[in-house]
């Protein structure tokens, strides 16, 4: 069974940092890209970050550029997302995304067949 767990939500302040978690379990997601979207109460989930299999390719959002970084540990199958200068737009549900048919890393929501529950990440103003 795979399972991806997220970890390392809480709440800040605007302008911190937090770092996120994701621990995949049940198979490898070395030689796959992975992502990171968000969902904020009343919104569809959205494209937050994504790296291709390697680590040396990254794409983000427009609106977390130059602020959050992607990267990810294969020995440790896990995937990371630091945030920093977080704004109360940030405010969301973070997820974890996986997949094991794309080649390349990928925006879109439907590419990716593995999810995580979940963990809350709130910014206080």
């Amino acid at each position: 069974q795979v399972q991806l767990v997220e970890s390392g939500g809480g709440l800040v302040q605007a302008g911190g940092s937090l770092r996120l978690s994701c621990a995949a379990s049940g198979r490898t997601f070395s030689t796959n890209p992975m992502g990171w979207f968000r969902q904020a109460p009343g919104k569809e989930r959205e494209f937050v970050a994504t790296i291709n299999w390697s680590g040396d390719r990254t794409y983000y959002a427009d609106s977390v550029k130059g602020r959050f970084t992607i990267s990810r540990d294969n020995a440790k199958n896990m995937v990371l997302l630091q945030m920093t200068s977080l704004k109360p737009a940030d405010t969301a549900v973070y997820y974890c995304a996986g997949s094991s048919k794309l080649g390349f890393p990928s925006a879109s929501r439907i590419s990716y067949e593995y999810w995580g529950q979940g963990t809350q990440v709130t910014v206080s103003s």
